[in-house]
C-alpha cells in the first residue's frame, strides 16, 4: 500500500475558510458602494419654470374655491365647529385632508390625510361635505378631475392668514 502525502498548501486548508468569506464580503462591499447622490430639486414658488412637455395629468390652471382664498377662510370660519373635546383637551391645529375636484366642480371622496383628534378629523369630513362646487382645474380648456390637500383649522384660526396678492391661504 502506498502511503498518501496530502498535498502541500502555503496556509493550512483550515485557514482558508476564515479568509475567504473575509476577502469576499471586502470586495463585495467595496462594489457595492452606491454612487454619490444628487441633491433633491426644491421647487419653490416664484421661481418655477414652465415645462416644454407638460405631465398629461397636470392641469393649466388649478381650481379654485368660489371667491378665492378669502371665501375659503370666511367659509372655514363659518361652518367649522370646534369639537368640545377638543375644547377641553386644548387641541389646536390643523387636520390635513384630501379630496377630489370633479372635471363639474363638485368635491368628491374627502379623507383625513394626518389626524389630529377623532373628534376634529370627523368635522373637517363635515365641513368637506358642505363644500360648494368649485370653478375646476382645466387643461388645454377642458375640465379636468384633480386632487387637493386642503388643511382645515381648528382652533388656531388666528393664524389664519390670507395673501392678498397671491390669493393663498397661509398657515403659520
Amino acid at each position: 500500500m502506498m502511503a498518501q502525502r496530502e498535498p502541500s498548501f502555503p496556509l493550512p486548508v483550515k485557514h482558508l475558510f476564515f479568509i475567504l468569506p473575509a476577502v469576499g464580503l471586502a470586495l463585495g462591499a467595496q462594489a457595492q458602494q452606491p454612487a454619490p447622490a444628487k441633491a433633491p430639486v426644491v421647487l419653490k414658488s416664484g421661481h418655477m419654470q414652465a415645462q416644454r412637455t407638460p405631465a398629461a395629468n397636470r392641469p393649466d390652471v388649478a381650481p379654485q374655491f368660489p371667491g378665492g382664498a378669502t371665501a375659503l377662510s370666511e367659509f372655514f370660519q363659518q361652518n367649522v365647529k370646534y369639537p368640545e373635546a377638543a375644547r377641553v383637551n386644548k387641541v389646536t391645529g390643523n387636520v390635513l385632508t384630501r379630496f377630489t375636484v370633479e372635471a363639474d366642480g363638485r368635491v368628491s371622496s374627502p379623507l383625513v390625510v394626518q389626524g389630529l383628534s377623532p373628534e376634529c378629523d370627523a368635522e373637517a369630513l363635515r365641513v368637506l361635505a358642505l363644500l360648494p362646487a368649485w370653478q375646476p382645474a382645466t387643461r388645454k380648456g377642458q375640465p379636468v378631475a384633480i386632487q387637493v390637500q386642503l388643511p382645515v383649522p381648528f382652533g388656531n384660526s388666528a393664524n389664519l392668514q390670507v395673501e392678498k396678492s397671491k390669493t393663498k391661504v397661509k398657515f403659520e
